[in-house]
Formats: C-alpha cells, structure tokens, sequence
C-alpha cells in the first residue's frame, strides 16, 4: 500500500499541555481523511486545499499524514492509500487503526460523502467542509439515491458532528451549513489562498475567454458552450477549456466553431492562459469558494459568473468581475465585459489588488489556531466549568475561539519563504502580526526511522 513515511514522534503529545509561555499548543500529529491526493487525476480545488495545508503545517513542524482513496503519489509529508476511489471510504477505519495508529487531531474532509469519524475515532477531530453538495446530488444520482445522499450529508454534519468544530471555506459554506442545522458557534471560516504567479505574460491581442475546472456536471461547461453560439458572432475570438473529468467527450461532441479543449495543463501553460484571457468564465452551479477566480484575479483577469454561492465570495460583483441571473443575463454580460476593454482593464486591477489579501502561509496559520482550539476542546468538560476548559489537563486559559474572528479574510501573514521560528505556539488571530513565524517545535525523529511499517519512497523534489 503506497505511502510516503517522515519521521515520526516516539511520544505523543499530551492534551492539555502548554508551550512554556503558557499558551495552547497545537496538536503536533495531524491526520487528513480525505477522498484523494492532489495527484489523482480527478484531484480539484479541495485537494490543492488539503496539500497547501498539509504542506503549510509540516513546514511548521507537525507531522502530518494524508489518508486517502488511491491513486496517491509521495509527498513531503506521509501519504496512505486506503484502496479505491469509493473503497477506501469502507477501509478507512481499519486503515487508520493498521497505518496511522493515534494522532493528536484527526481532519475528516467532508465533500458530500462523510466518513463519519465520530462514530468510530474518539480522539479530537475536525471537520473540513468546501461546500455543501444538498443540490448536487440530484445532479449526479438518480431519485432515490439522490435523496439518501442528501440525507446522510445533513445527517453526517448536524449530527455525528455536533460534538465537533467545522472548517468552512467561505461566508457561503458556513450559511449552508446552518442551514443543514449546525450550530454557527461550531463553525469557523478559513479562506483559501492563492499561488505567487511570478511575472505576468501579456494580454492576448485577440479575444480570448477561458474556463478552468474538473469537466462534471455541476460545473456547467455544457451551458457555457450554448451560450458562446450567443456571443461568438458579436465578439469573435477564441473560448479554451481546460481541465478533464467524465463529461469532457460529451463536451467536445457539443462543441462549436472557436472552442478548445486544452485538457489538463502544466502549470506554467495555466499560468499563460490566466494572464492572456480577457475573462474567467466560471458558469458553475454552486462552489465552496472558486480557488481559480482567486488565481485569475492574481493575474488581473476579472471572472463572471452566477450569483451562487461560494462565487458570491470569491468574486466582489461589479468590482472584481460579474455575477448574474439567468443564461441571458450571463450572455449579455458577456458581451458587454468583451467590448468594454476600459471596464475590463479597471475590473482586473480591482481583482488583482482583492486578490492580494489571500496567501497560503495565512491559511495555515489560521487552519493551525482552529486545530489548536478543536483538539482543546475534546476531553471531559467538568460540571459547572467555562466552556473550553479542561479539568485535570492544566487548562484555564479562556478557548482559542474567543480571539480568533469567524468571519476571517486570510490577509497578512508571514513573508513568503520565511524560516518559521523554532520553539513556541501559535498566538491568536487576534494577536498575531502579519510577520509572525511563530511554529512548533519541530518533531523528533524516532531512533530507528525504518521501524515503521509501509514502503517508502524519497520526498518530492
């Protein structure tokens, strides 16, 4: 079973411990449950996500395990394939037990299928939800499934979660949750972050549109292709489509005069393609938070859209790019973005300067002050005692909860590249300057590293 093994602690971290200034300390061994690794060529936004922070946080000095369905492919941090695409959601309870053991924090990544960890890992846990699929089943299941996938969804995160912290991605995916019945209290908003691009390559002379994204069904291309029969003939140019999945056969057979279909694309071709097109199209029915906005944005390429949720996020209407109603709405807007170029030029400086506010280093560091407060929060709560205190573990510090925002734009952070300090907690959101490279300390390798169980492999160059 391939997996990629760092070395690892001899010696858990206890809960309730405290850095020596007092402070909470992070869970040092923190396990993602998620259905794929971003090496799997069905891999989107929500696994760029969990590499980004699995990254993020063994920079930081924790040692971080992915578990997840294969294909998986090694990494800088432990990976384990729990079997298939669909499989692994059965294996990965014994999985976890075989391979992993314990950890300090266990990350369940909910995106509509759940793993239901409450029900069989009694360690701390939190949930990490991008967007809530209620109408995407229909989409993809016929009735009676759809039905009871929906049920099992709400079912999964309003109640064998109720005990546990959830990670939103978005305004939009924290209302969605609530709607499911979670308490807002429970919920904590942790945005994206988008790459550093490097220097932009120039505009296309000609027009040149471009949607990015898995090829499913909820991404809507085949709307997008209908409506270019609208709008090539008033503005001529060029639509290019990148990115695979199920539907893209389908998609191509649809396909008019002007469409290309890139398929999947080095990042150095995607870099290309943001920086020369004169819109991001991004025709989807729902999204958690639209990462490849945020990346066109980087580039000062403005995007439009619908007005659904998660776009309402990453994309400020009239501002940085366009939401709207209706195909025709869309359509027209269309047309009138590729015709006004003074109104696109002043859309994507907006965008590109919007875009600026989020960085990876950021959403580690605040995915790292709600890892902190989800793993204080599990233990036996003492009759009568303040809410996130821990009786006979050392706490009666008030919870990380209470200084982190809820509402929290990842802006600031440290510099790209900074070496993170050695020693020491986190502090809070609330405290912690856009500079800070508080971490902890890094792990121990075990005496005989070999010991542990798996092939290895070397770490990604």
């Amino acid at each position: 079973m391939p997996q990629h093994v760092p070395p690892t602690l001899t010696t858990a971290v206890p809960r309730g411990a405290r850095s020596p200034q007092g402070s909470l300390r992070p869970p040092r061994r923190i396990v993602f449950l998620s259905r794929r690794d971003l090496g799997n060529p069905a891999a989107g936004g929500s696994e760029l996500l969990v590499d980004r922070l699995a990254e993020g946080l063994t920079e930081l000095g924790h040692e971080v395990t992915l578990l997840c369905g294969g294909p998986a492919v090694y990494r800088d941090y432990r990976v384990v394939s729990a079997g298939g695409d669909l499989g692994h959601f059965l294996r990965a309870p014994a999985a976890f037990a075989r391979q992993v053991g314990d950890c300090d924090l266990l990350v369940e990544v909910c995106n509509g299928l759940p793993y239901l960890t409450p029900l069989w890992h009694r360690g701390p846990t939190l949930c990490l939800v991008n967007h809530v699929h209620t109408e995407l089943w229909g989409m993809r299941y016929p009735r009676p499934a759809a039905g009871i996938g929906r049920r099992l969804e709400r079912w999964a995160l309003s109640g064998a979660q109720r005990d546990n912290l959830l990670v939103a991605v978005s305004e939009s995916t924290a209302s969605a949750l609530g709607a499911l019945g979670v308490d807002p209290d429970r919920i904590r908003i942790v945005h994206n972050g988008v790459e550093e691009p490097g220097p932009r390559a120039p505009k296309s002379a000609e027009p040149l549109f471009l949607a990015v994204g898995r090829l499913v069904e909820y991404k809507r291309i085949d709307l997008l292709l209908r409506l270019w029969e609208r709008v090539r003939p008033v503005t001529g140019g060029k639509l290019v489509i990148v990115g695979d999945g199920p539907e893209s056969r389908r998609l191509e057979a649809l396909a008019g005069p002007g469409v290309v279909f890139a398929g999947r694309v080095p990042e150095e071709e995607k870099h290309r393609l943001l920086c020369a097109s004169w819109l991001l199209l991004h025709p989807s029915a729902v999204e958690g938070w639209g990462l490849v906005v945020t990346e066109a944005a980087k580039r000062g390429t403005p995007s439009l859209g619908f007005d659904v949720p998660g776009l309402r996020d990453s994309v400020e209407d009239g501002v940085t790019g366009t939401l709207v109603r209706g195909e025709s709405a869309f359509a027209a807007a269309w047309c009138a973005l590729a015709l006004n170029h003074r109104r696109r030029e002043a859309m994507g400086r907006a965008a590109a300067l919007r875009a600026g506010r989020y960085r990876w280093d950021t959403t580690v560091r605040r995915f790292r002050d709600v890892a902190t407060e989800a793993a204080a929060r599990h233990g036996a709560v003492a009759p009568g005692a303040a809410p996130g205190r821990v009786t006979g573990g050392g706490w009666d510090a008030p919870p990380v909860r209470d200084a982190l925002p809820v509402r929290d734009a990842a802006a600031g952070g440290r510099h790209p590249g900074a070496a993170p300090a050695p020693g020491g907690p986190p502090r809070t959101a609330a405290e912690t300057a856009p500079t800070d490279t508080t971490a902890p300390t890094a792990p121990t390798a075990p005496a005989n590293p070999a010991a542990t169980t798996g092939p290895t492999a070397p770490r990604r160059g």
